[in-house]
């Protein structure tokens, strides 16, 4: 318990101060594993490299989306099952402020899944293979918090049940931020990574007070941005995707550099 609360205080410092570098679908997973890998210390890097060897890679964007794809192995549905409400956090107030008894029953939302995943991430005397496990779902996990609908406070599954039109086609709200947003741009995550990386570092935004629960503040933020994201008429024209996709892709670097500082702390040795 400790070593998680070091971890947190450790990145409510550091990210108080630090600039800025589906949920999401694949390609916004893999753009917040890439944003992040190009800022870990070389401590990290060779920490991560380690782990990422078990599965015979050296990229975070290759197991970024594991989280997700489980549903679809016959072998992890037991899984799938524990973690599946671990992925978003309902808030139960338009007020969007994160009262754990009310909005994370029983520790079963995303704000109370990563500090979990990075303790197990961050004790060597775990083994390799758990440790592998926990990198998945942090990884996963941070760019959830992100995606503004993984944090909403209106009463639609998290607009899974809100209808849109989106070109051309009947979808949902929740849907198009995962993927179809970010898909206008006609990208792959690797060009789509290069061109938020070439664009600077921006100020994350200040702490949210009282809070000193960094992980409750990411939700908090989510939760702020969907009170402008529902469309009128339940349609993604041109207009929405030009006001919106702009903080799409601000939420994709904020994750990216907020994921390198979780791994910087959990992957330091000691």
């Amino acid at each position: 318990m400790f070593r998680v609360r070091r971890i947190a205080a450790a990145l409510f410092v550091t990210l108080a101060i630090a600039p800025v570098a589906e949920a999401w679908g694949p390609l916004g997973h893999s753009v917040v594993a890439e944003l992040a890998q190009r800022h870990l210390s070389p401590e990290a890097t060779a920490e991560m490299e380690h782990l990422l060897a078990l599965d015979h890679t050296t990229s975070l964007a290759d197991i970024a989306s594991w989280p997700d794809e489980i549903r679809n192995d016959p072998n992890q549905q037991a899984l799938w099952k524990e973690t599946r409400p671990l992925h978003y956090i309902d808030f139960r107030d338009p007020s969007c402020v994160y009262v754990p008894p009310r909005d994370c029953k029983d520790g079963k939302c995303v704000v109370e899944a990563l500090p979990h995943y990075v303790a197990i991430l961050s004790d060597r005397s775990q083994p390799d293979a758990a440790r592998l496990q926990a990198l998945k779902f942090v990884v996963h996990f941070v760019g959830d918090i992100h995606q503004p609908l993984h944090g909403n406070f209106q009463n639609d599954a998290g607009a899974n049940n809100y209808q849109v039109q989106f070109q051309g086609q009947g979808t949902n709200l929740h849907r198009v931020w995962d993927s179809g947003l970010l898909g206008t741009r006609n990208m792959d995550w690797k060009a789509y990574a290069n061109m938020l990386d070439a664009e600077g570092f921006e100020p994350l935004p200040q702490p949210i007070a009282p809070l000193d629960n960094p992980y409750a503040q990411w939700a908090e933020e989510s939760c702020q941005i969907t009170r402008t994201i529902y469309p009128d008429g339940h349609k993604i024209d041109q207009a929405y995707i030009d006001a919106n996709l702009p903080i799409a892709d601000n939420r994709l670097r904020e994750a990216g550099r907020r994921l390198a500082e979780v791994l910087n702390i959990a992957l330091q040795n000691g």
